[in-house]
């Protein structure tokens, strides 16, 4: 009780100026991030390295990785990038309804060609299993 006697008065003004101060907040930069928002932030890199072209494993990425204290398996890293895909074809397929999805599906499809090639050099008994889930999910979306 004697914190709230000791209280200043609160008008209506300073409500005002409070409920202003609180809205131009922006939110506050975390130090830590999930796995999965790491890779999201890392995926172009990532999948650059990985392609054809540089033709750096997941496991080369992962020791890369591991001198930041960054440490992430090279399947977890390769898991991750399936499942940002995953999520945003999803996106992609919801928000599209024209010709440009066309197009976008094509470069999805050129892009998971270059990620499946260098996959098949990594595993291919786990890439049997993607394809078979791959083609499931073209069926359906094909309905």
């Amino acid at each position: 009780m004697s914190e709230h006697q000791n209280s200043e008065i609160i008008t209506k003004q300073k409500i005002d100026k409070a409920i202003n101060l609180l809205k131009e907040q922006k939110p506050k930069e975390r130090e830590d991030v999930s796995d999965r928002e790491a890779i999201r932030k890392m995926r172009r890199y990532i999948e650059k390295l990985t392609s054809d072209k540089y033709g750096y494993s997941y496991n080369e990425v992962s020791e890369m990785l591991k001198g930041l204290g960054i440490n992430l398996s090279g399947s977890r890293i390769k898991y991750l990038l399936g499942e940002l895909k995953k999520s945003s074809r999803r996106r992609h397929q919801a928000s599209d309804n024209g010709d440009s999805s066309t197009s976008e599906n094509r470069t999805t499809e050129n892009q998971q060609a270059v990620v499946e090639s260098s996959e098949a050099e990594e595993a291919p008994v786990n890439n049997t299993k993607s394809k078979s889930k791959k083609q499931l999910k073209a069926a359906e979306a094909a309905t």
